[in-house]
């Protein structure tokens, strides 16, 4: 089964549907690794599509704040005014559906979470200090998270617990090779690595190849719609830059 592993859509329609078309008919399944909702201008326009897709999803810290789950006098002052506007215009139906997501989810060889395995909505794993600590709290040889909205790959290179960071090339298959690694897509709706392409993954869970894929989309359009709707202006110009 092939996959299309996405992250952190955060409410972009745009770039949500550039990856689709990008990816084409090479994907069977979708794994979404969480914060389909969050920052952007089109919460339930991302939610209602993702519900159309053969998929499964994980809860990310983003969609814990739009169900009040999270104390949100912890996100800086633009990240909860984006918070309390999405909590308002989510549908209800699509507030159930965020309800209902797991935090991880455990498939063949693959441990899925949002921040870590370790705490599944909330930490970051920028670096491979923090990538060692958390191979002990997953049983299989790889674990797929987001939150970061960088992409790269931690690998456990010895029984010691060394590990090493490994950046993406893109369009091309690896085999993943046995040793147990973390690996981040990259975010789909808001990347963070100074590359403003959106990101996402394909992965042949069968043959354990793995491609890393960025696509360009229509930012200025998404920040249109982000100004229609008076959104802080960090957060439309964040945009463009890839930060």
């Amino acid at each position: 089964m092939r996959v299309l592993v996405i992250s952190d859509i955060h409410a972009n329609l745009t770039a949500f549907e550039t990856v689709l078309a990008d990816a084409r008919n090479e994907w069977e399944y979708v794994w979404c690794l969480g914060d389909v909702v969050g920052y952007g201008p089109d919460p339930n326009e991302c939610v209602d599509l993702l519900k159309t897709l053969p998929h499964l999803c994980l809860a990310g810290n983003h969609d814990w704040a739009a169900l009040g789950r999270l104390d949100i006098r912890t996100f800086n002052p633009d990240a909860r005014k984006a918070v309390d506007w999405t909590r308002d215009t989510l549908t209800a139906e699509n507030l159930a559906y965020l309800e209902a997501l797991p935090t991880t989810f455990v498939i063949g060889n693959y441990t899925l979470a949002h921040g870590s395995p370790r705490e599944p909505v909330w930490e970051y794993i920028l670096e491979p200090l923090i990538a060692a600590l958390n191979f002990s709290h997953f049983e299989t040889s790889y674990c797929l998270v987001g939150h970061t909205h960088q992409p790269i790959i931690y690998e456990q290179m010895d029984e010691q617990g060394d590990t090493e960071a490994v950046a993406p090339v893109y369009r091309q298959r690896i085999r993943l090779n046995g040793h147990r690694q973390i690996i981040n897509p990259g975010s789909v709706g808001q990347p963070r690595d100074a590359n403003p392409d959106a990101a996402y993954a394909i992965l042949d869970v069968e043959t354990n190849q793995f491609e890393h894929r960025r696509v360009p989309y229509n930012i200025k359009a998404v920040q249109a719609r982000m100004r229609k709707f008076d959104m802080p202006e960090r957060l439309i110009s964040r945009l463009e830059h890839g930060w």
